[in-house]
């Protein structure tokens, strides 16, 4: 017996008891499935859409603008090179199309025909219908 106060195994060994090494099995088991396979689980992830936004006040738009339309919350002119998805404030003439003449303001309404309205893609937050509270009790003992 080892006059150790502890039995693992360690730095103390001597030579003998390092040559037995732990015996291994011969063969892997063949894995088999425990009860029932199981169906995939659905994401519980959120859904993704595109929507255009005012500028100015950030209110949904529809996403034809047409040349007089403007924001039904600010009052803010929809068809402008604000809105505009071409608007880069870094390029030149702050547009990244290649036009000719500085268009200028760029929040009052222009007659631009490359203007395409700024799309953006957002994460759906809002719950599919709507929803009470005693619903949602209710369905927690379905």
């Amino acid at each position: 017996m080892s006059d150790r106060k502890y039995r693992q195994r360690g730095y103390q060994d001597d030579s003998r008891d390092r040559g037995h090494p732990k015996p291994r099995p011969d063969a892997p088991r063949p894995m088999e499935p425990r009860g029932r396979p199981r169906e995939p689980r659905a994401p519980n992830m959120p859904g993704f859409h595109d929507v255009v936004r005012c500028a100015r006040c950030g209110n949904l738009l529809d996403r034809t603008i047409v040349l007089d339309a403007r924001c039904a919350r600010c009052g803010a002119d929809t068809h402008s090179c604000a809105q505009c998805a071409y608007f880069d404030s870094g390029a030149r003439f702050e547009c990244q199309q290649p036009i000719t003449v500085r268009v200028s303001p760029k929040d009052a309404r222009n007659a631009c025909t490359l203007f395409e309205p700024r799309v953006t893609v957002e994460r759906e937050t809002r719950s599919a219908g709507p929803t009470t509270a005693r619903k949602a009790f209710d369905d927690l003992f379905k």
